[in-house]
């Protein structure tokens, strides 16, 4: 598929761009779920932190105020967003194996455009939390999750959780083509996983005593990201999270793409 793939960007005419897109990310899904060890850990590893969570924090939604009454309505939309930073490790450490393997420069020796290159080269990883996101939900479901914007917040709920790994793969793809080294992108993991437990992941920001820590939640871009997920299943549709959830994402895709791009162009030289 790989020399099908580059023989079929190298012909005389330029292929549209959605189709480079489409061939790039044919072979980037196929391959990604090729790999089961790159697939079910990070399907699985979310649900067990969400069992974990919800069995030792349960008792928090006692405290007055809390927004809900049941855990794990609170704590299921923290399975989206670390599927979606999971799937852009994936993402960044298959492209960096590309780059290792030579198969990134001899896709430059075609028309292909940068910007389609990375996109379907993250596809792959993107694919798997489409797949995660689908799961996290009927789980959730299954297990008395109920979500205040009804069918349709579900569906806007995947829409979102697939959106913000798309973007979330672009820092994936900078990684990769910044180090060319899949082990330096999957060392960047436990640094990216921090932010996750300095933001609103467990209690929501008003819940949080310390200073220091509610400071930095609150300006952390992963709390943006959860509140507005999470008002979707406890809150309803809200404009003043829902909004300020699809900015930062729209932020993180633009500029870790375009560093991403920026930085292939200076390892790829074209012939």
């Amino acid at each position: 598929m790989t020399s099908v793939a580059i023989e079929a960007l190298g012909t005389r005419h330029e292929p549209p761009p959605l189709r480079q897109v489409a061939m790039i990310a044919k072979r980037s899904v196929s391959r990604t779920f090729r790999q089961p060890a790159l697939v079910v850990p990070v399907i699985l590893f979310p649900l067990i932190l969400l069992a974990v969570n919800a069995a030792g924090l349960s008792s928090i939604t006692k405290l007055p105020h809390f927004p809900t009454d049941s855990y794990i309505n609170f704590a299921i939309v923290v399975c989206f967003v670390q599927g979606a930073l999971f799937a852009a490790i994936t993402a960044g450490t298959e492209l960096a194996s590309d780059i290792q393997k030579g198969f990134l420069d001899r896709l430059a020796l075609t028309p292909a455009r940068r910007w389609a290159v990375l996109v379907g080269a993250t596809f792959g990883g993107t694919s798997v939390s489409v797949v995660g996101s689908v799961i996290y939900l009927i789980v959730g479901l299954i297990f008395g999750v109920h979500i205040e914007t009804g069918v349709v917040g579900a569906i806007v709920l995947v829409l979102l959780a697939i959106y913000i790994a798309l973007a979330f793969a672009g820092i994936g793809a900078w990684l990769a083509i910044l180090t060319g080294s899949p082990e330096a992108v999957q060392g960047m993991f436990p640094l990216l996983f921090v932010l996750f437990f300095l933001s609103t992941m467990n209690l929501p920001a008003d819940f949080i005593e310390k200073h220091w820590f509610r400071a930095i939640a609150q300006a952390n871009p992963i709390s943006f990201l959860i509140d507005g997920m999470r008002g979707l299943v406890i809150g309803g549709w809200d404009a003043g999270t829902l909004v300020p959830c699809v900015a930062v994402a729209t932020a993180i895709l633009v500029i870790f793409y375009g560093l991403a791009a920026r930085s292939l162009r200076r390892r790829v030289q074209r012939t």
